[in-house]
């Protein structure tokens, strides 16, 4: 179970460096990811978005650019230092006006029930110290008909584990460590994609916080996982 003062603490560490390591040791394909959320989220009108476990703002960014400009967008994590660097994009670009970023804790949402029509997370759910708890709070705040979208990591197909887990455990904490100069950060975030639950068990932990009609989408060989859930 994740230490949430712990997990703060990492991200508060590698918070300037995050974007460029993101970049590198994905190959760039993030930027995909995020725009298969984006375009998932299109699906349906959708004025007010919350995105948790914004950490520097991609996701919400993107969404920013992929939905109407009148759709209000709420960044929220609870790690300061990584709202610091989104605000700093935010500001830095002058674009994004319907973004506001604001501390919170996902596992305590200082929200309102009901009063989003979608709420994303993105590669944030395993960094919780109860995901139940996490889930059961972003489908308290979306009102009847909204979805949520977790974007996040999963087990990849049988054949293709060996090589995937030879690059987390062997390359990736390396290569991180040069670019970031925190080697134990990222053997932190290796382990807990590691250990967290294949598309299957996700879809069934969503179910059991209340979500309904899951749909999965699967990418990456299956590496990663985008769940979309009706509350």
């Amino acid at each position: 179970m994740p230490d949430p003062i712990a997990v703060n603490s990492m991200f508060a560490r590698i918070a300037r460096r995050y974007d460029v390591a993101n970049r590198l040791l994905s190959g760039g394909v993030d930027v995909w990811w995020r725009h298969r959320l984006v375009a998932a989220v299109r699906r349906q009108p959708t004025p007010d978005v919350l995105d948790l476990a914004t950490g520097s703002g991609d996701v919400a960014f993107a969404l920013s650019k992929g939905l109407p400009p009148t759709t209000q967008i709420t960044g929220m994590d609870f790690c300061q230092p990584m709202l610091d660097e989104a605000v700093i994009k935010q500001q830095s670009s002058g674009r994004c006006p319907n973004i506001t970023f604001r501390q919170g804790d996902g596992m305590a949402l200082p929200l309102a029930d009901a009063c989003y029509d979608a709420v994303t997370i993105s590669f944030g759910l395993r960094n919780m110290a109860d995901r139940h708890l996490a889930l059961g709070e972003m489908l308290r705040v979306l009102r009847p008909g909204g979805r949520l979208f977790v974007l996040e990591f999963s087990q990849p197909y049988a054949w293709f584990r060996p090589f995937y887990y030879f690059y987390l455990k062997r390359l990736l904490p390396s290569i991180a460590a040069v670019v970031t100069g925190d080697r134990g950060a990222y053997e932190y975030l290796c382990g807990s994609i590691e250990r967290y639950p294949d598309h299957a068990a996700m879809t069934a932990e969503i179910l059991r916080a209340g979500g309904r009609s899951v749909e999965v989408k699967r990418m990456t060989l299956g590496s990663v996982a985008l769940h979309i859930a009706v509350k």
